[in-house]
């Protein structure tokens, strides 16, 4: 019994985490908010025990932070770490295209133009948060396709920072630069050419990481503390 409570409240803490992050990639919980115990679980009707569980595994995420006697809150994190983070996507994804090319089949290629499709069309509609929920449904399922459990799990820890923080926190976004960012990657991957894939997503997330660098905000206080020298220096 011990054993079956154990396992029925670990199901439930990730479920009450998904149900997190997914008020945080929808901008329910912006970067910096504080995400209260008593509130989600009376809105999930469920005990704090899950949710104070599943604030800690967003927290080993790096998607919250919990400080003590001021709770949990949204981490805003530093431009390194979000540039730091595209860095070893490009290089998890182009390991995923190089498994998942020669495994795609028309049918694969088809739901990955739908993606793109999809990003072009909230574009036109100037819905952000839509775009970059298709972006992400079209970057996983490459992921996905690659078989493999390892990369796909440090993917997905990684993930949520590209769709929370370029759709909420940098100004100016531009949801059709960022769609129409993926079509040399679908067209290579229509060729089937390995290379060729790999090429178009490291020149993918180089545009975005240099994007981000010059519209990361100014104020960026862990910036500032990490690296004030560079930062007088401009």
């Amino acid at each position: 019994m011990t054993v079956t409570r154990a396992l029925s409240r670990s199901v439930l803490a990730d479920q009450v985490k998904e149900r997190i992050l997914e008020g945080i990639l929808e901008g329910r919980y912006p970067p910096n908010s504080r995400i209260v115990e008593t509130q989600v679980a009376r809105d999930l009707g469920t005990s704090q025990a899950p949710v104070r569980e599943a604030l800690r595994g967003l927290e080993a995420l790096g998607v919250v932070e919990i400080i003590p006697f001021r709770g949990a809150h949204v981490r805003h994190p530093s431009r390194r770490e979000i540039i730091e983070a595209y860095a070893v996507r490009s290089a998890l994804e182009t390991l995923a295209a190089q498994l998942a090319v020669p495994r795609m089949r028309d049918l694969d290629l088809d739901e990955l133009s739908g993606y793109l499709a999809e990003m072009q069309s909230m574009a036109q509609a100037g819905d952000g948060h839509a775009v970059a929920d298709a972006d992400a449904r079209f970057h996983g399922r490459i992921v996905s396709l690659a078989d493999n459990r390892t990369l796909e799990r440090v993917w997905r820890s990684l993930e949520p920072f590209s769709r929370t923080y370029l759709t909420l926190v940098v100004p100016g976004a531009d949801p059709k630069w960022s769609a129409d960012l993926h079509a040399p990657v679908l067209a290579a991957l229509k060729q089937r050419d390995v290379e060729a894939v790999v090429g178009a997503l490291h020149r993918h997330f180089d545009e975005v990481s240099a994007n981000m660098s010059q519209r990361w905000p100014e104020d960026d206080v862990n910036e500032v503390v990490k690296s004030p020298r560079r930062r007088e220096a401009r």
